[in-house]
């Protein structure tokens, strides 16, 4: 039996609950018209999608799509002031329970987790598995094929049942999962909603299961669709990959990438998250420091700047840090 949300429909779509995510919502969007527009009205606004959610007649409306390189083309959906109002409604009440449902190795879209704390994980399970470097550490790293644009919408409503008592919070959730699709109809959601990031910790959630009580993996970690298994044992991890293909395939309906798998030692360096990691030090990957390049030339502002030298100290880039940082101008 599985833990059951203690959260109402009430609670998610109370005015307190709306004018609390907005404030939340609204941060670093004051500038943006569309946020403007719609705080014009703010209270008439609130009160009318309020009013609309008590008596479930809301329906969400359409996205607006636009395609960015990250550092490979991706097509972000943008949802109405509206919906994504109601998105943070619904975040802030349904984080706090799932997030203590999930394995302390999902690092992905999670307070006080993160891609450095993943890994600084992978770094030291690297560690235990080669007794310190001095034994082979062999790592099986995954990928899934199209992530967000795969995600099966019944099987992930199948998944919410299991959590979600209220009816209410299930019919408004479909309205949610249901607003979008990839190009097939029951797949998909959509990248850049805050929904997305925790819908999709629930979904793979599913697996994180899987491997660490049916594989019994011990050492197991997951960023988003990147997944790693580490071993002193080679075998051990051939053997895991049709039994992982498997599990994917037929209970979240998702398909291994076969060109982004892959097994191999840890001494002779492996991708994961951006960087490749290696037993004493870590770089950035070619593709991760020609983004760095190109975003700091086009926008060369200080504070782009420091978000990069930000990035660069959690391995060896100095030769980059170098390029990023100005050279001092000569006293008069």
């Amino acid at each position: 039996m599985r833990s059951q949300l203690p959260i109402t429909y009430d609670d998610i779509t109370s005015a307190e609950n709306l004018l609390s995510a907005w404030g939340e919502f609204v941060r670093g969007k004051r500038a943006k018209k569309d946020v403007q527009d719609f705080s014009f009205r703010l209270m008439d606004n609130i009160m009318q999608l309020r009013s609309e959610l008590v008596n479930m007649q809301y329906e969400h409306g359409p996205y607006e799509a636009f395609n960015i390189s990250d550092p490979k083309p991706r097509s972000i959906h943008k949802a109405s002031v509206r919906d994504r109002l109601l998105h943070h409604a619904i975040y802030r009440q349904l984080y706090p329970f799932f997030d203590r449902t999930f394995i302390a190795q999902s690092y992905s879209c999670r307070n006080e987790k993160g891609a450095h704390k993943a890994m600084d994980t992978f770094r030291s399970y690297a560690y235990d598995v080669s007794h310190n470097h001095t034994r082979t550490c062999w790592v099986l790293k995954c990928d899934i094929r199209k992530f967000f644009a795969s995600v099966d919408q019944a099987v992930l409503l199948e998944v919410l049942r299991a959590y979600i008592p209220d009816p209410k919070i299930l019919w408004l959730l479909e309205r949610v999962v249901g607003s979008f699709n990839s190009g097939r109809e029951g797949r998909g959601l959509p990248l850049g909603n805050l929904t997305s990031q925790l819908l999709v910790n629930i979904y793979m959630n599913e697996f994180d299961q899987f491997a660490k009580h049916g594989l019994k993996a011990r050492r197991y970690l997951r960023y988003a669709d990147d997944f790693t298994f580490l071993s002193d044992d080679r075998q051990e991890l051939v053997d895991l990959i049709p039994r992982i293909s498997e599990f994917l395939r037929e209970r979240l309906k998702l398909e291994l990438h076969p060109d982004k798998l892959f097994i191999k030692t840890f001494a002779s360096g492996v991708d994961f998250l951006g960087w490749v990691h290696f037993p004493d030090h870590r770089v950035l990957r070619t593709v991760t420091k020609r983004r760095a390049l190109k975003g700091f030339k086009s926008k060369p502002t200080p504070g782009t700047r420091a978000s990069y030298l930000g990035l660069l100290t959690h391995g060896n880039a100095h030769k980059l840090s170098r390029t990023l940082t100005p050279a001092p101008t000569p006293e008069q």
